[in-house]
This record gives structure tokens, C-alpha cells and sequence, in this order.
């Protein structure tokens, strides 16, 4: 089977847009699960319901794939599920290692969605020489000071930090060096790479901070309902919206 290190993708190469590519993932999810329902086809209306979408914009996605559907029938689910799967390059074999087999490490190395979707744990790394040798969901945990060694001997092109904040840079400085390419990082930290190395971050608290966001701005809405008045910096005009109708992400400065 193909390795990640030796192939890649073809979503740049073929114009897709980035925010189009962040939503093949939702798709696909909604997609596996009319397949697993044994559902032979689905319409736009219905699919972008399922990811959560419009459905003018699930066409305009789809287009990019050059996937239009058949009118009055809608989307073979199984060939969006392999067409898409393909643009993603879930075709193929991507190992993965995990640095910091904290508690979001350990858990991240018992996710048992990374196998299921093409990405295959091939190492847990950690700093701390406890840690080494003891099995986390079946792997054998190993020592930093063999990170280049695991990245060249497996083949990664992808490394998963989990580590503090203040290890986190390090780690990746390290990973590049080696040979890594794309990073998934939940460290609580911006990370400085070189061109030509993606990343991808995951912070819960900021996701938590939007969400506290929204909710003072509904009890703001309700109190003013109350009274009879909604103050214009609640009310969602339009003028608060991109051009595709979605509320611009709020970040903590």
C-alpha cells in the first residue's frame, strides 16, 4: 500500500478552493453514514442537510470534484463516498506519529477514527523516560531522543503534537527537520514553520471562548426581546456575514 511520504494529494493541483476542502471532510462524513444505512442515492437538499450546509454551496464543492449529480435522482453515495475519499487521499496509507502521550495524547492514540479513515498510528513518542516502553492502546510508548529515527524508519509525513506549550515548537523544529510535512497541533500555541509545511491547530479553549461568545450574545438578545428592543450589534444583519452568508469566525485577540 502507498505510504504518505511519497504521495500527496490533489486538491492544490486541481484549483480546489481551501474552504471547500475543509468541508469535503463533512460530506464525507455525512455520506459514510447513508452508506452504512445501505442508502443508494441522495439529493443535494438532503445531503447538505446532513453536513450542514446550503446546498447551492454543496453544489458549487461538488463542481470541483466535477461531480454534478443526476437530476431528479441526486449523488451515487457510493462514488461520492470513493471520489471524495480520493481528493482527500484517504486512499492511502498516511502514518502518523503522536508526541506528548499526556492525557490528550493517550486519548488521541485510543481514537480509534484515525484506522478507520486511512491514518495509521505508526508511533507514540513522549519526553519523559518513564513512559518508555509502556504500551498505550497497544503501542509501545518511545523515547524523543528516537524521534528522527521513528519519522525515516516508518515514513511519517504527518506528526500529531500534544505536548505542553512551551515543548511544542521544539517538537515541530524537530519534525520538520526529519521530514514531516503536515502537523496537527493541540498544543496551546502558534507554531512558525517554513513554506511548504502545513498546519493545522486545534484549541479547545478558543473553540469554548466562541461558544461563550454566542452565548452572551443570546442572553443579550433575550434580555432586550424583554424589554422590547433589540440593540443592532445582536440583531445578525447581513452586513455581519461574508459573502457566503457564514458569521466570520471570532478569535480571542
Amino acid at each position: 500500500m502507498a505510504t504518505g511520504r511519497t504521495h500527496r494529494p490533489a486538491t492544490r493541483s486541481r484549483g480546489i478552493p481551501e474552504a471547500t476542502v475543509a468541508r469535503l471532510p463533512l460530506y464525507l462524513r455525512a455520506l459514510t453514514a447513508l452508506s452504512e444505512r445501505s442508502v443508494p442515492t441522495v439529493s443535494s437538499e438532503e445531503l447538505a442537510a446532513a453536513a450542514g450546509v446550503n446546498s447551492a454551496k454543496l453544489r458549487k464543492d461538488f463542481s470541483y470534484l466535477g461531480s454534478y449529480g443526476t437530476r431528479g435522482v441526486g449523488y451515487d453515495v457510493e462514488y461520492l463516498v470513493y471520489q471524495i475519499s480520493r481528493e482527500l487521499g484517504l486512499t492511502q496509507d498516511w502514518p502518523v506519529v503522536i508526541v506528548g502521550i499526556g492525557n490528550l495524547g493517550a486519548a488521541l492514540a485510543n481514537y480509534g477514527g484515525f484506522a478507520s479513515r486511512g491514518f495509521r498510528v505508526a508511533a507514540l513518542i513522549d519526553a519523559d523516560p518513564a513512559m518508555a516502553g509502556k504500551p498505550v492502546a497497544g503501542i509501545p510508548v518511545q523515547h524523543t531522543d528516537d524521534l528522527e529515527r521513528i519519522i525515516e524508519d516508518n515514513g511519517v509525513s504527518i506528526g500529531v503534537i500534544a505536548t505542553p506549550a512551551g515543548a511544542a515548537q521544539q517538537v515541530c523544529d524537530r519534525l520538520v527537520a526529519a521530514g514531516v510535512t503536515s502537523i496537527l497541533n493541540f498544543a496551546p500555541t502558534v507554531l512558525s514553520v517554513p513554506d511548504g509545511v502545513d498546519v493545522r491547530k486545534v484549541d479547545l479553549s478558543i473553540e469554548l471562548q466562541i461558544l461563550a461568545f454566542h452565548e452572551q450574545r443570546k442572553a443579550g438578545e433575550e434580555a432586550a426581546a424583554a424589554e422590547g428592543t433589540i440593540p443592532a450589534a445582536t440583531r445578525g444583519d447581513s452586513a455581519d456575514q461574508g459573502p457566503d452568508g457564514d458569521v466570520p469566525a471570532v478569535m480571542p485577540a
